[in-house]
């Protein structure tokens, strides 16, 4: 199959660095990663050739740098791997992230630039992704590591409705920080805030895209469209 019909997901979890590429063009790789590149580049309306070119250089390079292939990693791999590269990660980025937005928000409320609600949101966030987490640890990863991931479709579907409410919740934060873009007075505290909340972005995009394209296809595969 060509590379342009494949879906987001598949090209992610295949070519590395391919993230970035779909990140770059505003692509919904995680929770949209099901859609063909097709279906991708005629709704943003991009010509995808270009976009087809950079993924096979990519696809050159990653042949030969020898990184971790995923795709590959058995489940109980996988499990490990997003257990310690994810939520335990996650669960030391927000309360920092939180204590910093209150910290702005108390000192430069009266600015317009000011992210109003920013800290609110995080905490929100930090709840659910703790909630959606603790799932994970407490019924699905548990079913996979026993071996019986095939009857896994039920709670796995809810896993993939909740990383959807994830990236609506991202793009929430993205409104209130003008796409993560400190201004340009902005205070060390500001900048650290919005580094780290970019940061915390890459990093639940990649969780999610790990889950959705690499570990729930094992057992509860997408359709593409």
């Amino acid at each position: 199959m060509e590379l342009i019909d494949q879906s987001l997901g598949q090209l992610a979890r295949r070519i590395s660095g391919a993230t970035r590429v779909f990140d770059a063009h505003h692509f919904d790789f995680c929770c949209g990663g099901n859609q063909s590149l097709r279906s991708a580049a005629a709704a943003a309306g991009v010509d995808p050739a270009p976009i087809v070119l950079e993924l096979q250089s990519l696809q050159c390079r990653s042949a030969q740098d020898g990184e971790r292939d995923w795709d590959q990693a058995t489940p109980t791999e996988l499990v490990d791997h997003i257990l310690t590269r994810f939520h335990a990660v996650h669960r030391e980025q927000l309360p920092e992230l939180i204590r910093l937005a209150r910290k702005v928000e108390q000192v430069h409320g009266e600015r317009t630039d000011c992210p109003a609600g920013l800290a609110e949101h995080l905490s929100a966030m930090a709840q659910e992704l703790e909630s959606h987490m603790r799932k994970e640890e407490d019924v699905l990863f548990p079913m996979i590591a026993r071996g019986h991931g095939a009857m896994a479709g039920a709670p796995i579907t809810v896993m993939r409705m909740e990383h959807d409410d994830h990236g609506v919740a991202l793009r929430r934060m993205e409104e209130l920080t003008d796409g993560i873009t400190a201004p340009r007075a902005a205070c060390t505290t500001w900048r650290a805030l919005y580094a780290g909340l970019r940061t915390f972005r890459q990093d639940l995009m990649a969780h999610i895209h790990t889950e959705n394209n690499i570990l729930f296809e094992r057992f509860a595969p997408a359709a593409v469209h």
